[in-house]
């Protein structure tokens, strides 16, 4: 058994699962995503999110697959029987994008769904989130990375029923600097968006968790939807809920009814792992219970 402590993660993901009384634990495990070929995706089980079960390979390539590099934030969701997994991926001379993976169990084995990436095949694109609205049609929220249009933003795409393609084009929500709090990154090139999530509030209000920096730490953002639906428009909140050097969250409620932010802190690897963070929720309002 592991400690979360002991577990190096970007991009911490928890899928709950009521049948089995457990929680599974995704994210970008291999040691280094930036400079390495990509090994694959590791999965974590725990009853406690204390003591942790693993690694178990959730994805490893065949030797045909596409990407070689930048392996990061898968994210698993149940949906019609089965559980699907969204993961970014990129090659030489092909843009990065996520890419739609499926299996029977939450511990894989993970296979190609999509072909290929989801995303715009032009667009450097990443993070791509499952969304399900009220009408039940699926949505990818991804985003346009800064480094192709320097002004980071958040993207919607309707997907097909079968989750295996895009349908329509992208539809913006919102760029990195309608956030008040976000600083540029590298001397000034360009404003980051990364790890969208959205979350809807007991009252109803649709949330959306993303990250970006501030004064050179990397920070998680919250942004408020007017309408309560996918489109927005989407407000900013002032100031980020986390700015400790960590992000790219997503929120999940244990089996006792905690709600928790899940992130990784802090950003640089190798040193960077798992972090949960109890919140209290009112009246469409999230905050870190201070311990």
């Amino acid at each position: 058994m592991l400690t979360l402590e002991q577990i190096q993660m970007r991009d911490p993901f928890v899928l709950k699962r009521e049948d089995e009384d457990c929680y599974y634990l995704y994210g970008s495990t291999d040691p280094d995503i930036w400079k390495s070929k990509g090994i694959g995706f590791d999965v974590y089980r725990s009853r406690d999110l204390l003591a942790w079960e693993g690694p178990f390979p959730a994805f490893r390539p065949e030797p045909d697959f596409w990407s070689d590099k930048n392996y990061w934030a898968p994210e698993v969701h149940a949906y019609l029987g089965k559980f699907y997994m969204f993961a970014t991926f990129k090659a030489d001379g092909v843009c990065r994008g996520t890419q739609i993976l499926v299996a029977d169990q939450p511990l894989g084995p993970f296979r190609p769904h999509s072909d290929g990436p989801v995303t715009p095949k032009d667009w450097e694109c990443l993070d791509g989130t499952l969304w399900v609205d009220a009408e039940g049609e699926p949505w990818i929220v991804f985003c346009h990375e800064w480094v192709q249009i320097k002004n980071g933003t958040v993207c919607a795409s309707r997907l097909s029923p079968e989750l295996d393609r895009a349908i329509g084009e992208p539809i913006l929500l919102f760029s990195a600097q309608d956030a008040p709090w976000v600083d540029p990154v590298k001397g000034g090139a360009g404003y980051v968006t990364d790890g969208p999530y959205a979350y809807v509030c007991e009252n109803g209000d649709l949330l959306m968790l993303w990250s970006s920096f501030r004064e050179g730490r990397y920070a998680q953002g919250i942004a408020r939807s007017e309408s309560g639906n996918i489109l927005g428009p989407w407000v900013q909140e002032s100031m980020p809920i986390f700015e400790n050097d960590g992000g790219h969250g997503m929120i999940f409620r244990t089996f006792e009814g905690k709600i928790l932010l899940a992130l990784h802190s802090p950003n640089n690897t190798p040193d960077e792992r798992p972090l949960f963070i109890e919140l209290e929720e009112k009246e469409g309002r999230i905050s870190a219970i201070e311990s």
